[in-house]
């Protein structure tokens, strides 16, 4: 098989981190040696000067159209987008940039499929290129790209419309699966793709917490609680910072950047908590698990989500969550060992907290929770994907 697939959120030099689990699950269905990936990931830029004096995009504008990142050719034509204004036109802009290379890459060798990594913009987008080239595409939803972007007009009726022409669907969740359904989509078409994890970072460590403790740099004194995730509305650590309020031997580390972090680095000092709520920024992967490897339990306080890949990397070190009732949640606690469900607000959190530092459980046995989660699992559902879609059509 020789696939398109197309993920306007893909790693570069300029943000290691952005999109790395799709990265990882495009490595994972490669090293299976049965399709031949061509990677395009579409590179938003405002015009200029906004793509040279937004901090968001100096970086990105600097990328080469054609990039050799971690050994794989990954294609980046560029966009035009307008930061925060007229999202309904990004899909088009997408597919308007990345068509001409398909149409040269598909006349030196066709393509079979086109795979979209997202809904949104990816999802439209990969429906215009595949009825340029004649071929069948695919897209899979992860959490927000239905969520929020079906909540924009004129976005919602792009995400239908390729929904509902898509040969295949994937979902991260049962609970996204359902969602998409509710759209309007023929439930027969979407199958469940569940993340992978990292295990050489994500794995339970043979040294003690204590020790992992040592080589933070943060107070070793109280509980460490760590929160990962984008600083973004949704995710609502605003709520976990004022349950630490609630908590007074308790530390709270935030990893992650976004929107948020201005508004939130003030919170603290308004709950008198300034010394025990530390902002880290982004990380690279085997700095995370660390911090989660040495945590006593990890919180995330999203609206909504798909199926966290920081709820599974936090469990498969040992870690167990306090989350909100959100997408597959109950479909990650398979049991008390995984942590606890809690509502969305500061008392409930609180509450959920307590109990888990409370009644301390096994890493070994918090980690068997997501034993069935790994990137082969999902490289090989994918390539699975793929082959029964192409056969579908035959």
């Amino acid at each position: 098989m020789r696939i398109l697939s197309l993920s306007t959120l893909y790693p570069s030099a300029a943000a290691p981190n952005f999109g790395r689990f799709v990265e990882l699950s495009l490595d994972a269905a490669d090293a299976f040696g049965r399709a031949d990936i061509v990677r395009i990931s579409a590179n938003g830029l405002p015009p200029w000067p906004l793509s040279k004096l937004l901090p968001t995009y100096r970086d990105r504008a600097s990328l080469p159209e054609v990039d050799l990142w971690r050994g794989k050719t990954v294609y980046r034509p560029r966009f035009r987008l307008l930061p925060g204004m007229a999202p309904a036109r990004n899909a088009s802009s997408v597919a308007t940039a990345v068509l001409p290379l398909a149409r040269k890459l598909h006349a030196q060798k066709p393509f079979d499929l086109v795979d979209a990594q997202f809904f949104w913009p990816d999802g439209p987008a990969a429906m215009e290129i595949a009825n340029a080239l004649g071929l069948p595409f695919s897209i899979k939803a992860r959490g927000a790209d239905i969520h929020y972007w079906t909540g924009i007009p004129g976005c919602r009726e792009q995400i239908i419309e390729a929904a509902q022409k898509a040969a295949g669907l994937l979902a991260v969740s049962e609970a996204m699966r359902a969602d998409i359904a509710a759209l309007g989509v023929d439930a027969s078409k979407i199958s469940v793709h569940r993340t992978g994890i990292d295990r050489t970072h994500f794995a339970v460590p043979a040294e003690p917490k204590s020790a992992l403790r040592e080589r933070l740099p943060l107070p070793k004194d109280g509980a460490l609680l760590v929160s990962v995730g984008a600083l973004i509305p949704r995710k609502g650590q605003s709520f976990a910072i004022e349950a630490i309020a609630q908590l007074p031997e308790t530390r709270l580390a935030l990893i992650g950047d976004g929107e948020d972090r201005s508004m939130l680095e003030k919170l603290p000092s308004d709950f008198g908590i300034a010394d025990r709520v530390h902002f880290l920024g982004t990380l690279p992967h085997p700095e995370i698990a660390t911090y989660l490897q040495a945590a006593d339990a990890a919180v995330l306080p999203s609206s909504s989500e798909g199926l966290a890949n920081a709820w599974i990397e936090a469990l498969a070190c040992g870690t167990p969550l306090v989350i909100t009732d959100s997408g597959g949640a109950r479909e990650v606690m398979s049991g008390p060992a995984a942590g606890r469900i809690v509502e969305r607000n500061a008392d409930a959190i609180a509450e959920g907290l307590r109990g888990v530092l409370a009644s301390p459980v096994d890493r070994d046995s918090v980690a068997r929770t997501v034993a069935d989660y790994s990137w082969d699992a999902n490289g090989a559902a994918l390539i699975a994907h793929w082959r029964h879609m192409l056969e579908s059509r035959a």
